[in-house]
Formats: structure tokens, C-alpha cells, sequence
């Protein structure tokens, strides 16, 4: 978008509607104001809910006048005017001051209707906005504002402190003219196909509509615009990434791999048989691969990375699997060599005759110890290296790096993967493991430059997790009771997790710290901590068996040596913080208890949950909370305990967070880019972009004969969204 677009609003608005624009909204060119869409619309005959208010936030209501009077107080000195308005759904308190009273008294007699612009309190009890700017709708109010709000739809637009949404209103008014110059990034045939109006058509009709098919309209289009110009960018990496070179490796029969696959002591289930032909199938080409494994703790990611792994190693190369934690590192290096027996034995005596080293690398490891791993990396005495970040220094050297696979790679930044990619003499292939289950379109548009394969049965063996809410303060009982199934669990030789919010004793004072959720305040307590629970079990209800806790302040030696007591079952009950959330494996703890489960997001609690029924006896997970039975909390934690489905959970949390916070998480560019494209509603849209965007890069991959194409991607990648891209 150039010329009249990237004007300055400087010269359109004055410079001090420009600056709180550009200060509280970001808004700095006649194009950023375009694309500030009103947020929801208000029918002049229609009035907002007001039952349904926010609270703290500044809002745009649309009511009519019910009562207003004067107050006086401090013995007649100080005089407070009252006006009560209302939607039909609710009524509203508005309260004016001293000499604001006099024209708000004239203005809002009853009966009148008017748009009213201020920040949500409580006061008494009841809402009201104190000092509210307000416009009012009537014909009497002058000719320019009636012909400014004639359009039957109000646009409401989001607003802050110092700009009403009627300002930006007028703002938008005053640019409107210049939408006949933005240029269209749609292909002419994809806008036509799929019926699809013009961009400035669709920019009038969002922000100045006629009717509610004219918002529809408008969005459709601009929901194809944001999706459409995403995934071009997606696919224009994926292409540059497929003209890259990389060494083909195919397994050799009688193998490692085939060495490996005769002994696994059970069958590869169907989803594993069919993600490895995946990845066999990406290894065997001339180009890298870039492959996302998705799949639920316990599903056998791990066997299935460690099986390409061997495959590159019959074909000659080196694998790297890089581990965001130390913790994590040590524990996949122990299980890949458990798996492997004498294959991971390779030069030493008793080692099989076809084997291979696997070595362990981490920050903190001696250095006698680190210069032989290093060696072994370089001579290629190694096939298979499992470490940190460490892995990505410059120190480190590769006999020949064939394959990188990346543990929970939301973890890792791009330049991290680069690093170790710059380590081979090809671009080496690569698997990103996940076991946060991420919907399609999520994936699509969070990791759209990696093909997806997923992971979604348990292998047999696995058992079936029961889980349950305990309402502490409904049913105070319900409570007893959970200790007294943790107390039968552990007689029967098994061992529990309670899992807590805080690590307590607030050295940091980080509980101080924090600002206060509603929840907090509504509880008027901080959510429970490690270290007072654990102290109130061992004295009570879990009086005479062995608790221990384990919490991320913990020095490295102490948290390994707590966990080793507990995996060699010399531990009963585990009092601890989300550290076990990621990689602990116990087979014998069958029950977990979590403490204001409130406190924790669904797929949290998912990935928690994940730590118990992991052996042959069936699971059992108990969320406990004070939250009252109608509140959101409450259902959110009845949808966990309802599936055992990681993709339905994760559905349902997004849903609930909105995307923004899903993909504000993942990326910050995304979130800028994405005004009316709503991940989980817009699948077909998303999935159909993705197919068109594919297409119109494999047929003009420098999009030569699409400029508005080009100088929308430009737009999307300028300033830091390219790293957003780059996360994939």
C-alpha cells in the first residue's frame, strides 16, 4: 500500500489526535486507520447490553434516559448529578461533578437517547460511569451529528482514554475518501472465483454499513485478505526451503533401524507405522525435510524421532535432538539408551556389531566429559547426540549433520534452529515434536512453513485416566474423601503427585508482586503454595507416608535427586509445582491431585494430567477448587474432566483465551496482523487460503504479476513480523 496510504494521519488529523492515536492505538498512517475496524455496530433503534458491561474497561454504550436528579452534599457546597439510563437488559448509573453537572442537566432530560463513552466502575455495588462523554442521537442535536450517525448502524470502534469511539468515527470519515486508492492483494480470478468484493468496497461497508449484509460482505473479504496474504508468506518459505539441497538418507536393510525394530519388545501402532512412512518418505529426498510431529504425552514421539534417527545413522549420518532443558536432555539421552541397548554401544566391547554412539550435551557438564562428546560429534564416532542449546555453540562440530529434531519447539527461536541448520554441509532434515495439541488451523497459521503429521492414538498399554472435580467449598467432604483416595492408592504400592499453584514461602515475594486476578480478589487468599501444603498433608490427612516436594527454586542436584527417590519409589506423594509438567516419567504413580485447578489453563491441566496412567494400572486425576459451581472456572475445569482428547481441550481453550493470547503467545507479528481473521471460526477460509496461496506461488514464485500481492506481504513482513513467520 503506498502513496496516499502511508501518509502520516499527522497531516489529515492535526497533530494532537494523531499523537494519542499513534500513543494508545497504534495508528500512525492514513492505512492504519483503515484498517482499525469498528469492533460491533449498534442499530440506532437496537441498544447494547448493559447486563452484560465489563468491568475496568472503557466502553461505548447506547441507552436512553430514564431519571436524572440533582444531589447536594457537604452541607449544599457540593452538588452531584445522578442519571439513570437504560437498554431494557439492565439500567446504568452515570454521575457528574461540581460544575460538570450544569449542561449534562440540561442535555439528558428523560426520554433521551445518546451514545455514552467512559471507563466502567463499581460504585455501591451497582455500575456506573462517572464523568462519561456523551452524544447525543436525538434530531434536535444539530444537523452534523445526525447526518454523521445517519447510516442505521453505529460503528463502534475500540477506543481508549481521550478518543470516544464517535471521535474515531469522525477520524475514519476523514480518510474514507482515500480507500479508492488501496491497492487489492487478491488475485483478480481468486476475488472472482469465491465472489469476493473489492478492498475499498469492503473498507466503506465496514466501517460506514448500510445493512448487516454489508458487514458480512466486508469481512468476508477482509478475513481472505489477512489469510490469504499469511499463508503466501508461508508458502513463499516453504518454496524457498524446498530449492534448498539436502543429502537424501535412506535406511539400509539390516540396519540399525531393522536391528531396533526386531527387538521393540511390542507392536508400533497404526499411527506410529504411518508417521514414520512420513518421515522415511521426507528423509529419502533431495531436499530437507521440515516436518511438525504433534502428538499427546506418552503417544511414542520419542520411538518414532529415534527411529528416523537410526535410519539416518544406517545411511551414514549424524543426528542432533535438541531438549529445551537440561533435565529433559538427561532424560531422553537415558531413555534413547535404554531403548537402544548395545546399539548405542558403538567401538566398545560387548556393543553390537552394527552400533553407534549416542552422547549426552549440556551446559553444565564437566569438561573431561564434554571434550570426548565433542570429539565423538566430530570424528562421527556419534550417530546420535542429544543435548541443549550447548549443541548450537560455535565449539561444536559435526562429522555430518543429517537430520535435527527439536523437543516442544515453541521453545526454540528461529535463530537457534539456523545455528544448528548452519552445522551440516547441506541443511540437514528436520522434526519438531510437540505435545501441545494445536488445532489444524492453528498449525496452519502458527507453523504453516512445516508439513504436519499427528500422533493421536495411545499405544496399547497405556490406561485410561479417570478424572474428577472436587468442590472444596460446596462439598467439603468431597475434599476428605480425595486424601483418602490418594491414602488407598499408595497401600496398593502406587504413588501420587499433588500438584499446587506456588512454591510459597514468598522469598521473592512474587505472590506480592503479581497483580491480582478477579479470582484473587473474589477469594481474598493467594493461590495455595508447595511448601504449606505439603507441611499440612504430612501433619494430616496424609499423616505417616512419605511426602517430599519438588519446586523450580530447587537447586539442579536436589530437584534430580527428589525425583530419583520418587522414580525408584521411595517417595509416596510428591507435593510440587508444574516442573513435573514437562517430561517426568513414573509408570507406578497412578494418582494426582491439583490444588486450585482454577488456577491453571486447560491444556495445562491436559499436560499434567498426562503424568499419571502412564503404567498398566488405570489413573486418576482430581482437580480440587473453591471456584461456585456457575462459574466459568468451573466449567472449564468440567471440559477437562470430561475428554481424555488433547485436540478437543485445546479447542475449547482457545475459544475461551481467543486467539490473540494463542498466537501472542507463539508470535508477536501475528497478532498485529490479524484484525478480523479468527483462527478456530475460520478454518475453511484459512485451509482454502492455504490452497490458493500454494498455488500462486508454485505458478509465480516472485509474485511478478501480483504488485497489490507484493506490497501486502511487504507490509506484513516489515518491522519484526518476520521472526513471526520465521517461528514455524
Amino acid at each position: 500500500m503506498d502513496g496516499v496510504l502511508d501518509e502520516p494521519l499527522t497531516k489529515t488529523l492535526g497533530p494532537a489526535t494523531a499523537k494519542v492515536m499513534a500513543e494508545n492505538l497504534d495508528l500512525r498512517t492514513v492505512g492504519d486507520l483503515l484498517h482499525h475496524y469498528p469492533r460491533r455496530y449498534e442499530e440506532r433503534g437496537q441498544l447494547t447490553r448493559l447486563a452484560e458491561l465489563p468491568l475496568d474497561e472503557h466502553v461505548t454504550v447506547v441507552a436512553q434516559v430514564a431519571d436524572a436528579r440533582v444531589l447536594t452534599f457537604n452541607g449544599g457546597r457540593g452538588r452531584r448529578l445522578e442519571v439513570t439510563v437504560t437498554d431494557g437488559s439492565g439500567r446504568l448509573q452515570l454521575v457528574f461533578f461540581g460544575r460538570g453537572v450544569h449542561r449534562p442537566h440540561t442535555d439528558l432530560l428523560p426520554g433521551t437517547r445518546a451514545m455514552f463513552a467512559g471507563k466502567v466502575s463499581v460504585f455501591n455495588r451497582r455500575l456506573q460511569l462517572a464523568h462519561p462523554t456523551y452524544e447525543r442521537l436525538d434530531a434536535d442535536s444539530g444537523e452534523g451529528a445526525v447526518s454523521a450517525f445517519a447510516g442505521r448502524l453505529i460503528p463502534i470502534y475500540p477506543a481508549c482514554k481521550g478518543l470516544e469511539s464517535w471521535k474515531i468515527a469522525k477520524a475514519v470519515d476523514a480518510v474514507l475518501p482515500h480507500t479508492t486508492e488501496a491497492v487489492d492483494p487478491l488475485p483478480p480470478a481468486l476475488r472472482e472465483g469465491r465472489g469476493l468484493v473489492p478492498l475499498p468496497q469492503a473498507l466503506l461497508k465496514i466501517h460506514r454499513p448500510q445493512t448487516r449484509a454489508d458487514v458480512e460482505a466486508a469481512r468476508q473479504r477482509l478475513k481472505w485478505d489477512e489469510a490469504f496474504v499469511l499463508q503466501v508468506a508461508l508458502a513463499r518459505r516453504r518454496y524457498a526451503d524446498a530449492q534448498l539441497p539436502a543429502v537424501a538418507r535412506r535406511p539400509v536393510p539390516d540396519g540399525m533401524l531393522d536391528a531396533f525394530d526386531a527387538r521393540l519388545p511390542f507392536t508400533l501402532t497404526e499411527g506410529q507405522r504411518k508417521v514414520s512412512a512420513e518421515i522415511f518418505g521426507d528423509l529419502a529426498t533431495e531436499h530437507p525435510m521440515h516436518r511438525l510431529l504433534q502428538g499427546e504425552v506418552g503417544s511414542g514421539k520419542t520411538l518414532v524421532a529415534l527411529r528416523a534417527m537410526l535410519a539416518v545413522a544406517d545411511a551414514g549420518g549424524q543426528s542432533a535432538m535438541l531438549a529445551p532443558t537440561e533435565v529433559l536432555a538427561q532424560q531422553h539421552h537415558r531413555s534413547v539408551a535404554e531403548m537402544m541397548g548395545d546399539l548405542a554401544e558403538g567401538g566398545m566391547l560387548g556393543g553390537a556389531e552394527r552400533a553407534t554412539k549416542v552422547v549426552l550435551l549440556t551446559g553444565s557438564m564437566g569438561a573431561a566429559a564434554r571434550r570426548h562428546a565433542l570429539l565423538d560429534l566430530a570424528t562421527g564416532e556419534a550417530g546420535i547426540v542429544i543435548g541443549t542449546h550447548a549443541l548450537i555453540e560455535d565449539k561444536v562440530r559435526f562429522h555430518d549433520l543429517g537430520l535435527v529434531v527439536v523437543d516442544e519447539q515453541h521453545r526454540f527461536g528461529v535463530e537457534q534452529r539456523d545455528a544448528l541448520r548452519g552445522k551440516g554441509r547441506q541443511p540437514p532434515h528436520l522434526l519438531v515434536m510437540t505435545a501441545t495439541p494445536i488445532p489444524r488451523t492453528v498449525a496452519m497459521t502458527v507453523f504453516g512453513d512445516l508439513e504436519t503429521s499427528v500422533l493421536d492414538q495411545l499405544p496399547a498399554g497405556r490406561s485410561p485416566i479417570a478424572s474428577h472435580v472436587v468442590p472444596a467449598a460446596d462439598k467439603p467432604h468431597f475434599l476428605a474423601r480425595a486424601w483418602e483416595r490418594v491414602r488407598e492408592e499408595v497401600e496398593t504400592g502406587h504413588q501420587a503427585y499433588v500438584v499446587c499453584p506456588r512454591i510459597g514461602d514468598d522469598l521473592d515475594g512474587s505472590a506480592e508482586a503479581r497483580p491480582k486476578s478477579p479470582e484473587d480478589e473474589a477469594e481474598k487468599r493467594p493461590p495455595l503454595a508447595v511448601l504449606d501444603v505439603a507441611g499440612q498433608l504430612a501433619a494430616g490427612p496424609l499423616k505417616d507416608l512419605r511426602v517430599e516436594v519438588l519446586h523450580g527454586r530447587m537447586a539442579p542436584d536436589d530437584k534430580d535427586a527428589v525425583m530419583r527417590r520418587f522414580a525408584a519409589g521411595e517417595v509416596d506423594v510428591l507435593v510440587a509445582t508444574t516442573v513435573i509438567e514437562v517430561g517426568v516419567n513414573v509408570p507406578n504413580a497412578t494418582a494426582m491431585v491439583v490444588m486450585d485447578a482454577d488456577r491453571f489453563g486447560v491444556s495445562q491441566l491436559h499436560q499434567l494430567r498426562g503424568r499419571v496412567g502412564r503404567g498398566s494400572a488405570p489413573g486418576l486425576c482430581l482437580l480440587v477448587t473453591e471456584m461456585p459451581e456457575a462459574s466459568p472456572a468451573r466449567a472449564r475445569l468440567g471440559a477437562v474432566a470430561a475428554t481424555l482428547d488433547g485436540f478437543e481441550l485445546s479447542r475449547i481453550d482457545l475459544e475461551q483465551r481467543r486467539e490473540g493470547d494463542v498466537l501472542g503467545q507463539a508470535q508477536s507479528g501475528a497478532r498485529s496482523s490479524l484484525r478480523v481473521l479468527e483462527v478456530i471460526e475460520d478454518e475453511e477460509i484459512i485451509a482454502a487460503a492455504r490452497e490458493e496461496a500454494a498455488s500462486a506461488v508454485a505458478a509465480d514464485p516472485e509474485l511478478a504479476a501480483l504488485p497489490g500481492l507484493r506490497t501486502a506481504l511487504g507490509a506484513l513482513l516489515d518491522e519484526d513480523r518476520e521472526q513471526y513467520l520465521d517461528k514455524g
